[in-house]
């Protein structure tokens, strides 16, 4: 499977992730396809450890349905960090659906213009995050819309303020959907209280984790700090 994606994480993700469907594949809500309406979220890629930021598009994927029948799509999925891939997405009053190539291509944004418009919606129509002490020097950032907190990773703006009040920079952990957790990269309890706090979620969240690494941001950027865990068997 590409880009070393295990075939059946492959097939789950799809299942999982029928909004990129055709409409006549979904429900009947309606989503709009504006640039103003693009929100991001974060997923796991089981066995990744991307060491860069560039968006690297996932291309084709296919799997088996339950029924028997085969199903193709490209989605504006990106493999991005670690053992993480964003997906770019439109929000709806349930759920959002994800956007695809040609979404992109009508509203004349390249990947990394989309993400930068859907962090931007993000904070206007979910809040700008908040970061608030949780625990052994650790510290909890969130919106307005808890399973949304995790795409705040993702918030640069954020991050470069975290910067200014800790120059050596933050490490950071985003175990699931609704988790999202720093420490200062120079207080070595509290990167220690995330190693083990990281550990313990990631493995509870079985349904809704995202990524098993810690990640360092410092001069701007991400990078991976503590490699994320080994695809299982």
């Amino acid at each position: 499977m590409r880009n070393g994606l295990r075939a059946w994480w492959c097939a789950a993700a799809l299942l999982a992730a029928m909004t990129a469907a055709p409409a006549t594949a979904r429900d009947m809500e309606a989503f709009e396809v504006s640039a103003g309406n693009l929100l991001v979220v974060l997923r796991e890629s089981p066995g990744a450890n991307k060491q860069d930021e560039t968006l690297r598009p996932f291309g084709k994927i296919s799997a088996r349905t339950p029924d028997g029948r085969e199903v193709e799509f490209e989605a504006s999925w990106f493999q991005y960090l670690g053992d993480m891939h964003l997906r770019l997405v439109f929000d709806g009053e349930r759920r959002v659906q994800s956007a695809v190539p040609e979404d992109l291509q009508k509203l004349h944004l390249t990947p990394e213009e989309a993400l930068a418009r859907a962090v931007h919606n993000l904070r206007n129509r979910y809040g700008r995050p908040v970061a608030e002490p949780y625990s052994g020097g650790l510290m909890q950032v969130h919106g307005n819309a808890p399973e949304l907190d995790s795409s705040y990773f993702l918030d640069r703006d954020f991050w470069t303020e975290q910067l200014r009040r800790y120059p050596a920079g933050v490490v950071a952990a985003v175990p699931g959907r609704g988790g999202l957790v720093f420490a200062r990269a120079d207080d070595e309890s509290a990167v220690a209280m995330l190693r083990f706090s990281v550990a313990a979620q990631f493995a509870s969240n079985s349904d809704t984790r995202i990524s098993s690494g810690l990640y360092l941001f410092k001069d701007g950027r991400w990078t991976v700090f503590q490699p994320p865990q080994p695809a299982a068997d």
